[in-house]
């Protein structure tokens, strides 16, 4: 049911119910993962309650990409979840950024760059900067 979402929250219980659930789950804060414990779902909460709460929270960052690109795009989710995850951090290096989409840090698949690139290729050799080691949003 919650197979596509990556949730943090810091109550094992909840924790334990999401998992169950599909979700992958995490006891650490991490900016990539939804903040389940901030979404205040009123118990007794059914799934599609949980499910619903959760994908309304998903949309929020689909306007905040159209904030970002001053228009509405569809982008493959990879490509839109690098430009949330650049804006919310403000920078990540190619590892944190590899680990952020469910990729192994050191892992050798050229998704991550391939994404970039074509972001690049979409939006201006200037939208995607790197500097230092640190990937950043830069300018349409």
């Amino acid at each position: 049911m919650l197979s596509d979402f990556k949730i943090y929250s810091a109550d094992a219980f909840w924790r334990q119910i999401l998992s169950e659930l599909g979700a992958t789950v995490s006891d650490k804060e991490d900016s990539t993962f939804l903040n389940f414990d901030a979404l205040n779902i009123p118990l007794p909460a059914r799934p599609i309650t949980i499910k619903t709460e959760i994908q309304k929270a998903i949309d929020s960052n689909i306007q905040l990409l159209h904030k970002i690109l001053g228009k509405k795009v569809q982008l493959p989710y990879v490509q839109a979840q690098i430009i949330i995850l650049l804006y919310k951090s403000g920078g990540m290096s190619a590892a944190d950024l590899r680990n952020a989409l469910g990729y192994s840090p050191n892992a050798t698949t050229h998704a991550v760059d391939t994404a970039i690139y074509q972001l690049r290729k979409t939006f201006g050799r200037a939208f995607i900067n790197n500097v230092n080691g640190i990937y950043k949003i830069g300018q349409l």
